[in-house]
């Protein structure tokens, strides 16, 4: 996904939406007040994943995958990292679809989580730069978790960026306040799917700690460009008991 952001229609700055923390939250998510939403141009310019797509082999392919993951929790809401072999392979991307499929059903919401700290991609999302993401939080007492959601302009889908703080790597997500913060946006709503975006784990320690945080994690393999020795390597990191699966990415 590029850096550059594109305008949302109808939304003027990325906002707290998130009012629910009742555990009859799913009879109020069909509900939920939106700033704005995308078109569906901007959203097949985006390569974003809809209902009214024109390429229905894909909607179906991601569908699929839902379902899959959706089994895999047997009805829980669940935290799911997604990472790649190497990189450039196209996670951030393959997340935002994630949550987006998920997002398709009017009784879930999904949220994504920025958390590649040295190719953040999220903010591509937003209609201006926020105030304050995932970083800032875990740095900053002062910060309540409300303060860093924001609406993406896609119903049901909201997204915490990255953050200004990005000097500090693996240290931000080994930390107590890391390891509560993913439990308190597991327990706050449960019918909201939390996807973490994390750079290759090959590369980088932060990947492995996340890895231990979620419920469950994906691989994404770009097609041509990993050996199976990364990719073997790549499964040994996450380890085989939270891998739900890998992503061949074309």
């Amino acid at each position: 996904m590029g850096k550059k952001n594109k305008s949302i229609s109808g939304v003027r700055r990325p906002q707290v939406i998130d009012m629910y923390k009742s555990k009859d939250a799913s009879s109020k998510i069909a509900n939920m007040a939106e700033l704005g939403s995308m078109s569906a141009d901007e959203l097949s310019d985006r390569k974003i994943v809809h209902s009214g797509m024109p390429n229905k082999e894909a909607l179906y392919a991601f569908r699929e995958i839902r379902t899959q993951l959706l089994k895999k929790a047997n009805g829980r809401n669940f935290v799911l990292m997604v990472t790649s072999v190497v990189p450039n392979a196209g996670a951030t991307l393959m997340t935002t679809n994630l949550g987006a499929v998920l997002a398709l059903d009017k009784t879930k919401t999904a949220l994504l989580v920025d958390c590649n700290l040295y190719n953040p991609g999220m903010g591509s999302l937003l209609d201006v730069a926020p105030d304050y993401g995932l970083t800032d939080y875990l740095t900053e007492d002062n910060l309540d978790i409300n303060d860093i959601i924001y609406a993406t302009g896609i119903p049901r889908l909201r997204v915490i960026p990255v953050g200004t703080q990005l000097e500090v790597g693996a240290e931000y997500f080994s930390s107590g306040r890391m390891s509560q913060f993913v439990e308190d946006l597991k327990l706050r709503y449960p019918d909201r799917y939390i996807l973490l975006d994390v750079p290759p784990i090959e590369f980088w320690a932060e990947a492995r700690i996340l890895a231990e945080l979620s419920d469950f994690s994906v691989l994404i393999v770009p097609y041509g460009k990993a050996t199976e020795a990364k990719v073997e390597a790549a499964v040994e990191a996450i380890g085989k008991d939270k891998l739900a699966g890998l992503i061949f990415n074309h």
